[in-house]
């Protein structure tokens, strides 16, 4: 390994430990780092012990300041919507809590974009999607739940990209998120459900037909799904019943 590959080894090694705690709450606001002690708990230099303070710095995690050291922010302050810091929430004892919060903005944020998709995509664009539909739900009776997810994750990227808003395509990273941290957290179904397959052909055929007013009903309809799902798991029912995303 070389020099830079150790590195880089030991500040992802330090980020690994130290993010998901805090993001967990292990260290509460106010609670104060030193790059010494991170160092010396780490077993790193204080040049690795920087450099992962400085990511955390960016997800406004910690504020650090000369003669203070390095604070952790109360959570209001943090950037809600850094895919990692989703990640490491989701990995967490309130991942019910984080999936429910991010649930509500797909909620919000999925129906509109399916909407504006059915009224700005191309011919061409159309047609993808509704062909990288069949092949998901062809994946998702098979029952590869891998494959599965990672076509899941395209068809939604790509309406909030065919929505032609900017701000809809930029929350793509976060509805990958929720997404992936359902599946490895085991709240998906070993199948996706008929019901959600069924609903995602919905919103792929009404976008290729242009039909804004449907393609957001039937969007509507896959989010409230999952928000039942998250309602009665938290309530005690079988995670498994998560349905498709």
């Amino acid at each position: 390994m070389t020099a830079d590959a150790d590195h880089r080894t030991l500040h992802n090694r330090v980020l690994a430990e130290l993010g998901p705690a805090i993001a967990a709450g292990d260290y509460g606001p106010g609670h104060v780092f030193t790059l010494e002690s991170l160092a010396r708990d780490f077993g790193v230099s204080r040049t690795v012990a920087r450099e992962a303070v400085r990511v955390l710095e960016s997800m406004r995690l910690v504020v650090s300041r000369p003669r203070t050291g390095i604070t952790v922010r109360p959570a209001a302050e943090w950037s809600v919507y850094d895919p990692q810091l989703i990640r490491w929430r989701l990995a967490g004892p309130g991942r019910m809590a984080q999936l429910r919060t991010l649930t509500e903005l797909r909620a919000a944020i999925e129906p509109p974009a399916a909407a504006a998709a059915a009224r700005r995509a191309t011919p061409a664009q159309r047609r993808a999607l509704s062909e990288l539909n069949a092949v998901m739900a062809e994946t998702g009776r098979r029952g590869d739940l891998d494959r599965f997810l990672a076509l899941d994750i395209e068809f939604h990227r790509r309406i909030l990209e065919l929505s032609g808003n900017e701000m809809f395509a930029g929350l793509a990273g976060v509805v990958a998120e929720v997404l992936a941290g359902r599946t490895q957290h085991r709240l998906m179904p070993t199948r996706p459900r008929p019901e959600a397959l069924c609903l995602h052909a919905h919103v792929a055929s009404a976008i290729e037909g242009g039909l804004p007013e449907v393609a957001e009903a039937a969007m509507r309809s896959i989010v409230r799904e999952v928000v039942e799902a998250l309602e009665e798991a938290g309530d005690g029912g079988p995670a498994g019943a998560t349905a498709a995303g």
